[in-house]
C-alpha cells in the first residue's frame, strides 16, 4: 500500500485536502476500530484495503449512510470499487514465464506457484497461472501453496520448507512480497541461479529494483501502479466532496515490468498526476465504469466486482 499512499498524498495535496495514512498492521479489530474512529471524526472520505472484508463491512456501510466517500482496493462494499481484471494478471505473468521457458529452458521447467487462493478476489490470477504453464508438457508444478502468512517471510519460510523436497527449482510466481522471501531464500541456501525465473504481481520498489540491479533470477512483474490509481481514488474522493459524480468501479490494467521497459514505467509512477492530466496515459493504466454521487450512495457496490464477470 505505499504506493497508493504516495498517490492518495499527491492527489490530496492537488486538490488542497487533507491526507493521513493510518496502519493496521494486518490486524482486522484494529482497523475497524480505526475506521470506526475515522467515522466518529466526520472523515471525508478513506481509502482502505480491508484486512478483513466481511467483519469491517459494517463500518464502511456506515461511512457511506453518513455521506463519506470509500474507496476500497478490492473487496466491497464502497462507492469505488477498484480491482484489476485478475485473470489477466496472472496470465500476463504466466505467459511471459512460458515464454521464458520455451526459449531459455528448453520447455523444462520445475515451477513453484506461491499462491492467495484463500483470498477470493485474487484467486483468479492463480487459476489463469496454472491453466498457462499446463499447456506446456515440460512444465511440472512441484509445489502450489499458500505461505502463511502471505508476506516477505512467509515466502521465505515456505521457499526454504519446499527446497528441502525440491532442490532444484526453475520458476517461482507469485505476488512480489512472498517471491522476494523465496529469493531470499533462495540465495541464502546457495540454489539461486541466474537461468532461473522468478516472477510476481504488484510491481513492488524492492522486486524492481532486484529485476534492474543485475542478470540474476528475478526477471519480471507485473505491475499494478498503485501510485496511479492511488492518484485515482484521490482525485474521485475531493470530486466526492464537491458533489461531482465519480466511477463506481475501476479497473486497473497489468503492465508487464521487464529491463527494457521500466524506464517509462518509474517516470510515470514518479509523477501519477502527470498521468491523470494525460488521457492517453492514463487510459493506458485505468479504465472507469459507472457512476455514482452523494446523493445516489444508496447504489453502492456491495458484491465482488470485476469487470472479467461483467456481460460483454
Amino acid at each position: 500500500m505505499e504506493g497508493v499512499g504516495f498517490g492518495l498524498a499527491r492527489a490530496a495535496a492537488d486538490r488542497g485536502l487533507a491526507y493521513a495514512n493510518v496502519l493496521a498492521d494486518n490486524d482486522g479489530a484494529r482497523m475497524i476500530e480505526q475506521v470506526d474512529a475515522l467515522r466518529a471524526q466526520a472523515a471525508g472520505a478513506i481509502v482502505v484495503a480491508p484486512v478483513d472484508p466481511r467483519s469491517l463491512a459494517p463500518s464502511l456501510q456506515a461511512l457511506i449512510a453518513d455521506g463519506s466517500y470509500v474507496g476500497a482496493v478490492v473487496p466491497p462494499p464502497a462507492v469505488t470499487i477498484l480491482n484489476a481484471p485478475q485473470y489477466l494478471t496472472g496470465q500476463v505473468l504466466a505467459e511471459e514465464a512460458a515464454r521464458y521457458i520455451e526459449e531459455e529452458l528448453d520447455g523444462r521447467a520445475k515451477v513453484v506457484l506461491l499462491t492467495h487462493d484463500s483470498l477470493q478476489f485474487l484467486a483468479p490470477r492463480f487459476r489463469a497461472m496454472r491453466d498457462v504453464l499446463s499447456r506446456l508438457p515440460g512444465v511440472s508444478i512441484v509445489a502450489d501453496i499458500s505461505p502463511s502468512p502471505v508476506s516477505e517471510e512467509g515466502g521465505y519460510a515456505t521457499m526454504k520448507t519446499i527446497l528441502l523436497a525440491q532442490p532444484d527449482i526453475d520458476v517461482v510466481l507469485g505476488a512480489d512480497t512472498v517471491v522476494l522471501g523465496a529469493l531470499r531464500a533462495l540465495e541464502e541456501t546457495g540454489r539461486a541461479d541466474p537461468r532461473q525465473f522468478l516472477g510476481g504481481i504488484d510491481g513492488e520498489p524492492e522486486a524492481v529494483a532486484a529485476i534492474v540491479a543485475s542478470d540474476g533470477p528475478y526477471k519480471a512483474t507485473v505491475s499494478l501502479a498503485s501510485p496511479i490509481f492511488g492518484y485515482a481514488l484521490g482525485q474521485y474522493a475531493a470530486d466526492w466532496l464537491k458533489g461531482k459524480v465519480v466511477p463506481q468501479a475501476m479497473d486497473v490494467l497489468p503492465s508487464l515490468l521487464t529491463p527494457d521497459l521500466i524506464d517509462q514505467y518509474r517516470i510515470d509512477l514518479a509523477d501519477p498526476g502527470a498521468v491523470w492530466r494525460d488521457q492517453k496515459r492514463r487510459d493506458g493504466y485505468l479504465r472507469m465504469y459507472g457512476g455514482i454521487c452523494a446523493q445516489t450512495r444508496e447504489n453502492y457496490l456491495n458484491f465482488p466486482w470485476s469487470s472479467e464477470n461483467q456481460p460483454d
